[in-house]
């Protein structure tokens, strides 16, 4: 079984709604990065399955997370097999992501009580992703499918939650856009680390991006 249940997962994505996706071959670097987002204020944290030794720095980070950062979800990205789901979630994977949207990595993930995040860029894959047990959908790409899709999908599925991914930059303006036109969660990657050797810098922005986001919920 997970850590986090799917409930309990949604909550606190929900209460922290901007997600870094994040891959770097170096788990030294990586635990580095793990720690600013965290003092900045972040509870969530996707690790990407997009290197040669991906599975490698994820046992790692998955001591030194539970360790050091005791309340941060450590989700794996980037997956599109059961097996690598099986082997990720075996490991201590929090939450598994997907790029695209697959039966048999939902099934694994409902076996392990694990929450699934499918990617999805159409209604129809979005419906089933909820019919497969989705806590969340991503939309993805966002930087194709545009706010103007958020806002056409809160149409029919009002309710659904949903997390974009793709064409999210660190800015007042971009979150705006994105939140009021109806997502839940955002998930940045390489926009968010440009100066990620600073730190102290990261770990500032990141509290500023929550403190913004905030002022949309209200």
């Amino acid at each position: 079984m997970s850590r986090f249940s799917s409930a309990a997962a949604l909550e606190t994505v929900l209460r922290y709604p901007v997600v870094p996706v994040f891959y770097h071959a170096d788990a030294a670097y990586t635990k580095r990065i793990l720690q600013a987002c965290y003092a900045g204020g972040l509870r969530v944290f996707e690790f990407t399955n997009r290197g040669a030794n991906a599975f490698d720095v994820f046992q790692e980070l998955v001591p030194f997370v539970r360790e050091n950062c005791p309340d941060m979800l450590l989700g794996i990205g980037t997956i599109y097999t059961a097996a690598d789901a099986e082997r990720f979630i075996q490991a201590g994977a929090d939450f598994v992501v997907q790029p695209c949207l697959t039966a048999e990595v939902a099934e694994v993930c409902r076996q392990h009580g694990t929450p699934w995040l499918p990617g999805t860029m159409t209604i129809s894959e979005v419906y089933q992703a909820t019919q497969l047990g989705a806590a969340l959908v991503k939309i993805f790409p966002g930087n194709v499918l545009g706010p103007g899709f958020i806002k056409s999908l809160r149409g029919p599925m009002p309710t659904v939650p949903l997390m974009v991914t793709g064409g999210v930059e660190p800015t007042e303006e971009s979150l705006r856009e994105w939140f009021t036109a109806g997502v839940n969660v955002v998930g940045m990657g390489s926009q968010l680390f440009k100066n990620a050797e600073d730190t102290e810098g990261l770990q500032r922005q990141i509290a500023g991006l929550l403190a913004f986001v905030e002022t949309l919920k209200k």
